[in-house]
Parts: C-alpha cells; sequence; structure tokens
C-alpha cells in the first residue's frame, strides 16, 4: 500500500424512525428532530454513528426507535 492510500474505514451507521409525533413536545425536542432529519411518523434516516448523533437520540429516545445498520 503506498502511502497516498488510505485503509478503508468502516463506519458505523444506525437507522433512526420517528414514532411519534413532535406536536405539544418542548421547542428543543422538536429542534433535535429536525435536526436528526426526521419530520413525520414513519420517516426514516441512515445516520452516522456518532456521540453527536447518540447525544440527539437520547434526548428523543421516546419518539423515535434506532437499529444498528452495520
Amino acid at each position: 500500500m503506498s502511502e497516498l492510500e488510505a485503509p478503508m474505514v468502516v463506519k458505523k451507521q444506525v437507522r433512526v424512525t420517528q414514532i411519534n409525533s413532535a406536536l405539544g413536545r418542548k421547542p428543543g425536542q422538536k429542534e433535535t428532530l429536525t435536526g436528526l432529519g426526521l419530520n413525520k411518523i414513519r420517516a426514516t434516516r441512515v445516520l452516522e454513528d456518532t456521540p453527536s448523533i447518540r447525544g440527539m437520540i437520547r434526548k428523543v429516545a421516546h419518539l423515535i426507535t434506532v437499529e444498528d445498520v452495520g
């Protein structure tokens, strides 16, 4: 392997699906759902598994489901 070739780094991902509405929730929770890219019930996003994403998931855990993609 030459110096220019970087080894393949496999990044973990999570699939996040919104299961409850943001209506009537605290403003911070609504904004967190928007930050995760969710806007409707059953909306799904595949996101990189980082500490910041995990913190956002924890904040709205009662409104979403999370699955490991790999």
